[in-house]
């Protein structure tokens, strides 16, 4: 599959989430896709796991994408997560395709923060 075609299945996945539609999920996973959270140390592998966390998820955030590159089968993608009660995630999801589906994801997420004075005379605030 080209690049193309895999940054439609990401672009899929982030529709279906946004959308609640998290059965669609099956359609572009492999079903021994591994997902990985390395900043609390889950691994969730395979249809069924994936199945009982996004069918129990207390509530699926908005998911608004910066930016997504794809090369290859590698897609990356820059988006900001909005939860009910307005918690709010700056977050990078990196995706490994194979065979036009998604064998792995990995998903990192961290708060705003204020951005420190002492660099202020360096930096571009966007």
């Amino acid at each position: 599959m080209g690049e193309q075609a895999n940054r439609r299945v990401v672009e899929r996945l982030i529709a279906a989430l946004n959308a609640g539609r998290v059965e669609e999920m099956d359609d572009l996973f492999h079903d021994d896709a591994v997902m990985e959270y390395p900043q609390s140390g889950e691994r969730i592998v395979g249809a069924e796991n994936r199945r009982g966390v996004y069918g129990n998820f207390p509530g699926l955030p908005s998911i608004e994408p910066r930016e997504v590159r794809c090369v290859g089968d590698l897609c990356v993608v820059e988006a900001r997560l909005t939860y009910g009660g307005g918690a709010r995630y700056e977050s990078v999801f990196v995706f490994e395709l194979s065979g036009g589906r998604i064998a792995r994801e990995t998903a990192y997420w961290s708060e705003p923060f204020e951005a420190p004075d002492w660099r202020s005379e360096w930096v571009e605030r966007g």
